[in-house]
């Protein structure tokens, strides 16, 4: 295989966006369409915490007749988003700590002043979201497209004084029979089918 000597296949993320709605949301059509007005963006994130993990598992059969094992099959598949929030916001609390609920709370004083109240969900009470997961890189655009998946992780934020607070979104991504657990839509002509 030739070295591509023009670098245009080389990927440097210039932007990256995060958008959540619920499940069933209308995908993407394409790289480049606009998105259903379900599809939420989370606004800021930190500049490097953007990732996307992919895991397989796999088991080996060993046999007396080899060294070497002499089957390998795959258990199970996972996949993972992780991004840390910059905007402290409803939608963002509910989605970093799996649902919940926020509620207006009467305060003695000024009526112009509001207070609010943020509960956790209650245990089985988490829900599945739809993400998708934009990066751009000049005139090329990539799109991840997550149907179902869920925030799996505790929330641990750092309230340091020097530094921004953010609220850490770790979603795991699910499964189905009938669907692709996660998918990627792209206009870079370097994916091109090729005879």
């Amino acid at each position: 295989m030739a070295t591509n000597v023009t670098n245009t296949e080389m990927v440097v993320p210039t932007i990256t966006r995060v958008y959540l709605g619920p499940v069933g949301t209308t995908a993407p059509a394409d790289a480049t369409s606009a998105l259903d007005p379900a599809l939420r963006d989370v606004g800021f994130t930190s500049e490097d915490s953007l990732k996307f993990n992919e895991e397989v598992n796999f088991e080996q059969v060993k046999s007396a007749q080899s060294l070497f094992p002499t089957r390998t099959f795959q258990t199970s598949d996972a996949a993972t988003v992780e991004v840390d929030l910059q905007q402290w916001s409803a939608p963002n609390f509910k989605a970093v700590y799996g649902g919940g609920t926020i509620t207006e709370i009467s305060v003695a004083g000024p009526p112009a002043v509001k207070h609010y109240k943020f509960a956790p969900p209650k245990i089985g009470g988490r829900g599945e979201v739809m993400a998708v997961v934009e990066v751009i890189d000049g005139g090329k655009h990539y799109r991840y497209v997550l149907p179902r998946c869920m925030q799996m992780e505790g929330v641990s934020k750092d309230l340091a004084q020097a530094k921004a607070a953010v609220l850490p979104l770790r979603l795991a991504v699910q499964g189905g029979d009938n669907l692709d657990a996660w998918y990627m839509l792209t206009d870079d002509p370097a994916f091109a089918l090729t005879a």
